[in-house]
């Protein structure tokens, strides 16, 4: 039986993405502004950036931004930047007990699994594998739970689970698996396969479209959750004693829910243009989820849904940031003859 929540939603403009990226046609402007020394145009721009990997324990958010990880509370505000590395942070993920983050990043070649503590510090390597090594999550124990090609006999990525104590690494035995996350008994684990595809068509249903799966201690075999619908379904996170996931069943990527058996389906969000990306839900803290959020990537931005009102908001959130990738400021920053020929046109 499908269920349609009636809930408050907001519509993201579609100058969202564009708004904070300048366009061809003005770049020549701020170029102007930047040799005439007219910066007091720009904060509006230069305060916002592209937020993805979003990753939620209580109020504290994390996420990617910039090629580096940053932090900022659930209802917004000024972030503040966790990592600095030259090389890209990606795939954020905190520990039930909300004290280690762990993330993939590609600091010495390798794209492997990497901790810090929840403040910033020194990250640690976790992994050597000889194929990359993409954090999913953490099991209720406190495991890791990563990605890898490492284990596998074809090139499809397996789940691994990583003492970080011990170093201990345990394969889950599953076939084929690249996304998944456990209940809080961390018996059950429902996962996505195939792999993502890396294909961008809109209602993609080709042969590679993704599925959740429902694998319990025990099992002989996995239960495909979602074979109802050939469209994609990834993201899958437990709350509330449901199932949360991603998929474009309405035409667009949304957040769905269903029960631990597939049943009782239920539109969570009500997006329309922009695909949902990246869902994530309160891990569990001293084993109890409250359930209470999830946060979701849509278009450059982050959005908080209250799982229990079904109400959902863009969360505001500016970076302190010299936004040195920027077309124009990288431009005038490093191209002292641009500068000049500006300052020489008033």
């Amino acid at each position: 039986m499908l269920l349609v929540r009636s809930m408050t939603h907001s519509v993201i403009p579609r100058r969202s993405v564009r708004a904070r990226f300048p366009s061809r046609a003005a770049l020549p402007v701020l170029l102007a502004l930047l040799g005439l020394g007219v910066l007091g145009a720009l904060p509006a721009l230069a305060s916002l950036g592209y937020y993805r990997y979003p990753a939620l324990s209580g109020e504290r958010l994390v996420f990617a931004a910039e090629g580096d990880l940053w932090t900022v509370g659930i209802s917004g505000g000024l972030a503040r930047r966790l990592t600095s590395h030259p090389g890209e942070e990606r795939f954020p993920a905190i520990s039930p007990d909300g004290r280690t983050l762990a993330f993939t990043a590609a600091y010495e070649g390798p794209t492997e699994v990497y901790t810090m503590p929840i403040d910033g510090g020194l990250p640690t390597r976790r992994t050597w594998e000889d194929e990359s090594s993409v954090v999913v999550g953490f099991a209720p124990s406190g495991e890791v739970l990563y990605a890898t090609n490492r284990y596998s006999l074809l090139p499809d990525p397996a789940l691994v689970r990583l003492d970080l104590a011990s170093g201990q690494r345990s394969r889950v035995p599953l076939y084929q698996a690249s996304d998944g996350a456990y209940d809080p008994s961390g018996r059950i684990l429902f996962f996505a396969r195939p792999q993502y595809h890396a294909n961008k068509t809109k209602r993609y249903r080709g042969g590679t479209a993704r599925n959740i799966w429902r694998f319990a201690d025990g099992d002989q075999e996995a239960v495909n959750l979602t074979a109802d619908f050939p469209g994609e379904h990834f993201s899958p996170r437990v709350a509330g004693g449901r199932l949360y996931f991603v998929t474009d069943r309405d035409g667009t990527m949304n957040v769905w829910s269903s029960d631990f058996g597939g049943a009782g389906l239920r539109q969570e969000t009500f997006h329309a243009g922009w695909d949902v990306r990246s869902l994530s839900i309160d891990e569990p803290i001293d084993g109890a989820i409250d359930g209470g959020n999830a946060v979701y990537q849509l278009g450059a931005d982050l959005w908080q849904l209250d799982l229990a009102s079904g109400s959902s908001r863009q969360i505001p959130i500016t970076l302190a940031s010299d936004f040195d990738q920027l077309p124009p400021l990288r431009m005038a920053r490093r191209s002292p003859r641009v500068s000049a020929a500006l300052a020489s046109a008033r």
